[in-house]
């Protein structure tokens, strides 16, 4: 069972469910949600598994507005300001783990490539990353993926919302058949996840 708590921020208090592997954690990875979502998401718990079984120690993280009940998302500053506040407690609860990977599906991808450097996160997982509003495809979100970091998409190849392009830094993994909601295959996105950290060399094979 994941070990449930609270972090304040300055938008409020965020939830954090922490999932521990059987042995010393090899990295902590760190997972938002979507906009109206929930960290329950079939992808999110997928990935979760797959990484706690790589030997990952895993926090989901609920921001602020949804704790408080609310679907609308807050804006992307309020967002952004609760995460850097919830990863800077996470270091230091497991300080003992020093290389942190951010990441996180949809609204959570965003945040967490918006936030990466500031964090001193080495690496981004972003699950059904939204490239532009369904239909605006002149509306690019592309510039987020541009951290520099090693960054992984895993989006389905008929998302609405559209699939970024890989680049020098950011591997594009396309899932047949997917959506938006990734919900088809979530152990198959998992297992793109997991080799992906396995090559970073982030888990353990």
């Amino acid at each position: 069972m994941p070990l449930s708590d609270d972090i304040d921020t300055p938008r409020g208090p965020a939830r954090i469910d922490t999932d521990l592997p059987a042995r010393p954690a090899t990295a902590l990875l760190v997972l938002g949600h979507g906009a109206g979502g929930s960290v329950d998401a079939p992808d999110l718990l997928a990935v979760r598994d797959a990484s706690v079984a790589a030997g990952l120690a895993v926090v989901r993280v609920t921001q602020p507005y949804r704790v408080a009940g609310r679907r609308a998302p807050a804006p992307a500053g309020h967002l952004d300001e609760a995460w850097v506040a919830v990863l800077g407690v996470l270091r230091d609860r497991h300080a003992d783990v020093p290389t942190v990977v951010v990441g996180g599906r949809s609204s959570g991808a965003r945040v967490a490539c918006r936030t990466a450097r500031a964090v001193g996160a080495v690496g981004v997982v972003a699950l059904a990353f939204p490239l532009h509003p369904p239909g605006r495809p002149e509306r690019s979100r592309a510039a987020e993926l541009d951290t520099g970091l090693p960054t992984l998409v895993v989006n389905g190849d008929r998302d609405p919302f559209g699939t970024p392009e890989p680049g020098p830094a950011v591997q594009v993994v396309s899932r047949p058949g997917e959506t938006h909601d990734l919900r088809r295959d979530p152990a198959g996105t998992a297992a793109a996840v997991r080799d992906w950290l396995s090559a970073q060399g982030w888990a353990a094979g």
